[in-house]
């Protein structure tokens, strides 16, 4: 696809890269459960991986096909697999890739349901170090003999803090260690997950991508910088053709055939449509999200602001090198003695929800609720109070999200 604007780009990137016979605009949901082959030969083949061909919605479908074109697009990569949700995405490609015995280095700043998920891990016979990745000296710290991978998140949810990217890809490069970014927070039309490195970008389709909602999915995008051929649990069934494909089809065979977290074709059709607005609606939330930090940054009711875009940000250098804009999430902590039950309630514009990436402003109590099953230690070690507030920033006219926060900071 030629290099337009990025909006020009994501406006007709589903009819160039998965052009139709009808000559129609967008992928139809194509929900047929079972494919015909007219020569029997040709589902063997598909079977043992001698050819390329829908089998099984399970495990592919032309509606699906579609989306992982356009996110391969996006993220400069050699294949991508969707998914049901974000959490389907990164817990089938950890399951499909580790064995027990395994070691991997993950952040220590996770959001509350990846953290959960890693602690299970642990219990299945696979070693966890959770580090702090704002610099990468910690990741060379944590490495052992049997270090396979390291995963972190771009940005932070919810505190924001921003991983030592380019730094820790170039040390996991060097060691032949697969790196794993979760570019949620921080979609493709502010960052580069590639740029800095990632062998796999993960991504919950449900937040920005989408952006309205309303539909649940995930994705995982193979950039190429991997050696597949140094990963010593790639089974050796898979190890056949092109090495660069073996990942993606292991988690494809176990992601989507074994444990059937398969994206609904109607879900994958919702996200290709509001993936064409995706920069014109993330780049309105992060010009709110920059404008909403400075009003309460001086601000006599809040105490603290944790946002990228600041120069106070302990990583507002790291965001400076690898985003063009420092993203819609931002946390506020109020100070002691405060509400923020009741300063929540008080909002009329801004909703009260766990959701993220939505066009509408959100807002949720953080340790009470998405990080209520984290230890105390866990939360003190991560900065997260009893005072924090998360805010997700929409795409409102910004003076009318000012004055509905001053109504109820003021009340």
């Amino acid at each position: 696809m030629k290099e337009f604007g990025k909006t020009t780009q994501l406006v007709h990137a589903d009819k160039s890269l998965n052009p139709q016979i009808d000559g129609a605009v967008h992928s139809p949901a194509n929900q047929s459960v079972l494919f015909e082959f007219q020569d029997a030969q040709d589902i063997v083949d598909a079977f043992q991986g001698k050819i390329a061909a829908h089998v099984y919605s399970r495990s592919s479908s032309s509606t699906n096909t579609s989306l992982q074109n356009v996110m391969n697009h996006l993220e400069q990569g050699i294949g991508a697999v969707t998914f049901a949700t974000g959490m389907a995405a990164i817990s089938t490609v950890m399951l499909s890739l580790l064995k027990y015995g395994d070691h991997i280095i993950v952040s220590d700043f996770l959001f509350g349901n990846t953290r959960s998920f890693f602690k299970h891990l642990q219990k299945l016979g696979i070693e966890v170090s959770f580090v702090d990745v704002t610099d990468v000296q910690h990741v060379v710290n944590a490495k052992q003999p049997n270090t396979v991978l390291v995963f972190c998140e771009s940005l932070s949810n919810p505190m924001t803090h921003i991983a030592d990217l380019s730094a820790i890809g170039k040390y996991c490069q060097g060691q032949q260690l697969l790196y794993i970014v979760d570019n949620t927070m921080s979609p493709s039309v502010i960052f580069s997950a590639k740029d800095a490195g990632a062998s796999l970008v993960i991504s919950s389709l449900t937040k920005y991508v989408s952006g309205h909602g309303q539909v649940l999915g995930g994705s995982v995008v193979d950039t190429g910088l991997f050696d597949w051929r140094h990963y010593a649990n790639v089974e050796p069934m898979y190890q056949v053709g092109d090495s660069a494909q073996w990942g993606l089809t292991q988690i494809r065979k176990k992601g989507l055939r074994d444990m059937g977290a398969t994206l609904p074709a109607p879900s994958a059709s919702t996200i290709l449509v509001g993936l064409e607005t995706l920069d014109l609606r993330y780049q309105k939330a992060c010009e709110n999200a920059r404008k909403l930090a400075q009003h309460f940054m001086n601000h006599p009711k809040i105490k603290q602001v944790f946002y990228p875009g600041l120069a106070s940000h302990p990583q507002h250098f790291l965001a400076r090198d690898h985003f063009s804009s420092y993203g819609a999430l931002m946390s506020i902590e109020l100070p002691e003695g405060e509400d923020i039950i009741q300063f929540i309630n008080r909002l009329n514009l801004v909703i009260c929800s766990t959701h993220l990436g939505d066009t509408r402003t959100l807002a949720i109590p953080v340790a009470q609720t998405i990080f209520f099953e984290a230890t105390q230690v866990e939360r003190d070690r991560t900065g997260i109070t009893d005072q924090i507030v998360r805010l997700s920033i929409g795409i409102e006219d910004v003076d009318d999200l000012i004055a509905d926060f001053e109504q109820a900071l003021n009340a």
